[in-house]
């Protein structure tokens, strides 16, 4: 694991878990760390998320990215992040 990916992804679980989502951080195999997330009232709306150094000014900045890698969110809102994952596997009527 690299820098402070997992403590990012654990504070995205507790604001997603807060939402009604099931979330959990999951590490594969190969180590690659991610957060599974599914919607409980339509479990076939699901997401991996995961979070991803970049190095902008001699420091990192951290961001959520969705499954297909493209930025989602910035890391040091996590709220902000858990309602676009929210809204993205809200099903019709939720």
């Amino acid at each position: 694991m690299q820098g402070d990916d997992f403590g990012h992804l654990e504070r995205l679980v507790s604001e997603l878990d807060a939402r009604g989502l099931h979330a959990r951080v999951v590490r594969s195999r190969t180590g690659r760390v991610f957060v599974r997330v599914i919607n409980p009232n339509a479990t076939s709306l699901a997401e991996n998320v995961t979070c991803r150094a970049q190095t902008t000014a001699s420091r990192p900045d951290w961001y959520y990215c969705w499954s297909w890698g493209e930025r989602m969110h910035t890391a040091d809102d996590p709220a902000g992040a858990a309602t676009k994952v929210a809204r993205v596997l809200a099903a019709v009527g939720e």
